[in-house]
């Protein structure tokens, strides 16, 4: 039986995006992220030289140089790379970081009469590096983003044998690089030591807290392992199966997902039953639904 285009078609589904309430409440954290990046900017780092990575650190050296408020290239530099990835990104991304760095823009140029709040570079580093990072963080959580650097980084990304991550940072480490020869190398120094607080910072608002890990055992003693992860911990585990490569005999696998403080634990207690037993643990970022939710332990 032949079958045909039309026959094979399939409906499609329908997504659902987010409530009303739900972009709303996003808005709101970003207009306060946007809201820190700015207060991070103009009460704690430009007054004292000290320069951020990115588009942000480009604008502050040439509004520097040229004694026009930086909110104006906030704009005019990330204009193109918002339009240029509009592709990679999609519409409500563009649109909700262009809003951001507008916003931003704006709110610069509103903080700049304030007074520094400190004139001791070391502190105006590193305070001013904490709420930038956890102003970006904020954002990027809620699905958006200040800066067109990373959009550039995703573009070359597909024609380089560079990852993103690798390409932001050489952009930012040339960037920060510049700063010495605006402002002196003793401020470039404070502005590393900046954006390696405001870089951690961004990861610890982002991701959370709470690093959880995933773990992988494979043993023939996968049964009293996984009974107990469950004593012992309170932890739910999933039986996989699995076929050695090499041997083609079939394995247990086991997988669960645990917190950071109990990867001691988890270690000893399979080192306990079975000391060959394959383990591997990784870093998540997130985790939802389940049984990740950790039971009482008696």
């Amino acid at each position: 039986m032949l079958v045909t285009a039309e026959q094979t078609e399939f409906p499609k589904k329908q997504h659902q995006g987010l409530k009303f309430y739900q972009y709303v409440i996003r808005a709101l954290l970003i207009a306060i992220g946007v809201t820190l990046e700015a207060v991070a900017l103009e009460i704690f780092l430009v007054p004292n030289k000290i320069i951020d990575g990115g588009v942000v650190g480009i604008s502050i050296m040439v509004g520097h140089l040229s004694g026009w408020p930086i909110g104006v290239f906030l704009v005019v530099i990330n204009l193109p790379f918002f339009i240029i990835g509009y592709k990679q990104m999609g519409k409500t991304f563009t649109i909700t970081s262009a809003c951001g760095v507008t916003l931003l823009a704006f709110l610069t140029t509103l903080f700049t009469p304030i007074p520094r709040f400190t004139d001791d570079l070391l502190l105006a580093a590193v305070f001013g590096g904490i709420i930038m990072g956890i102003g970006v963080g904020l954002v990027i959580r809620n699905g958006g983003s200040s800066d067109g650097t990373e959009i550039l980084a995703v573009l070359f990304n597909q024609k380089s044998p560079f990852s993103v991550g690798e390409i932001v940072l050489f952009v930012n480490i040339f960037i920060l690089g510049s700063a010495g020869f605006v402002f002196g190398w003793n401020y470039a120094m404070y502005s590393l030591i900046a954006y390696f607080i405001a870089f951690k910072m961004i990861d610890i608002t982002s991701e959370g807290l709470e690093s959880s890990k995933a773990v992988w055992i494979i043993s023939d003693s996968h049964e009293e392992i996984g009974d107990a992860l469950n004593d012992r911990l309170g932890r739910g585990v999933t039986y996989l199966n699995g076929e050695g490569a090499y041997t083609g005999n079939n394995k247990n696998v086991i997988f669960t997902v645990i917190s950071r403080l109990e990867e001691a634990k988890v270690k000893n207690i399979v080192d306990s039953i079975d000391k060959s037993a394959f383990l591997a643990i990784s870093d998540i970022h997130d985790v939802k639904g389940g049984r990740f939710k950790k039971r009482s332990i008696h």
